[in-house]
């Protein structure tokens, strides 16, 4: 499906994988609703790409429901949602001092990742059922969920995190069994190391010794090679309920 002309959610915007898929989408046509927490600097990218800055809580109903309404007024039904809002803290299930892991700490996290990817999945795909077919296939729309390698190989301390993008790896193939009687594609993307606000936050030794786990290319990844895949995934219209691994073959130990 061609991108130019059609009209974009992204979830996380702000920054790193989201901002860059963003700025991808923009540059290629389309008209994007940049959704996230952090209105100010989704407000300073929407303005560079003219497009249209959201509040919004991907694990809130309301808030969601009110962010998408707001997206179709400006630019109509989204033919494409990527979500890349998430959150991944460390807690190991028993501590040091032997306490539990909290389990509000858990189900946030369950709450933002999978919830609120699903949150936007399920208003999305209500919007692009509506529409028209763009072509003789007669595709709708492409949903495109952030899982992660955490989700096969999950660390020490993971738990949530792993949790969380695991259940989005399971979500994706009765999704798009289910959408696709609607000419709607479902995929996700599973990231290995990226150079994301989070990764590059960390001393640049510690930077080091992880981007050397890397086998090839020995480096992060780039939040621009997601937002290309992000594209390629948009215009092959065969790929459809799988997961694409952006890892450089690393494949994580326990801890």
């Amino acid at each position: 499906m061609d991108i130019k002309g059609h009209s974009a959610i992204v979830t996380g915007a702000a920054s790193g994988m989201g901002a860059a898929t963003t700025r991808y989408l923009a540059e290629h046509g389309a008209r994007v609703a940049l959704l996230d927490m952090n209105l100010t600097g989704a407000q300073q990218l929407a303005a560079e790409l003219d497009g249209l800055a959201l509040e919004c809580n991907v694990a809130d109903a309301a808030s969601a429901e009110q962010a998408v309404a707001a997206a179709r007024e400006a630019h109509g039904a989204a033919r494409f949602l990527v979500n890349c809002a998430g959150i991944a803290p460390a807690a190991r299930i028993v501590g040091r001092e032997g306490d539990a892991m909290d389990l509000e700490a858990f189900r946030r996290v369950i709450d933002v990742n999978l919830i609120g990817s699903f949150n936007m999945l399920r208003l999305a795909a209500a919007g692009m059922a509506t529409l028209d077919a763009v072509n003789d296939t007669g595709e709708r729309g492409v949903i495109i969920s952030t899982a992660s390698i955490a989700a096969f190989e999950g660390q020490i301390g993971q738990c949530a995190y792993s949790a969380s993008k695991g259940g989005l790896v399971a979500l994706m193939l009765p999704a798009a069994r289910e959408l696709a009687r609607f000419g709607v594609r479902v995929m996700t993307i599973a990231p290995g190391l990226m150079a994301t606000p989070m990764l590059l936050g960390f001393d640049q030794a510690v930077q080091d010794s992880l981007a050397a786990q890397v086998p090839f290319p020995q480096r992060f990844g780039r939040a621009s090679e997601y937002a290309q895949l992000v594209g390629h995934i948009i215009d092959n219209a065969m790929l459809n309920a799988d997961v694409i691994r952006l890892d450089g073959v690393i494949r994580m130990q326990p801890k």
